[in-house]
């Protein structure tokens, strides 16, 4: 959970127009991922599941 509350924080105060394209792709892919993580952990700790 504190990754992704530090990679919001992080994406939120850049400058996006001074981050090349790759790198700002390849930020949003990571915080993609750390999203659906922490998704699954919740699902898994209160019993939801996926249909």
């Amino acid at each position: 959970m504190r990754e992704l509350a530090a990679a919001i924080d992080h994406l939120a105060i850049e400058d996006v127009s001074e981050i090349p394209r790759v790198q700002l792709a390849e930020q949003l892919i990571e915080l993609h991922w750390q999203m659906a993580r922490l998704q699954a952990q919740i699902a898994r700790r209160t019993g939801v599941r996926l249909p």
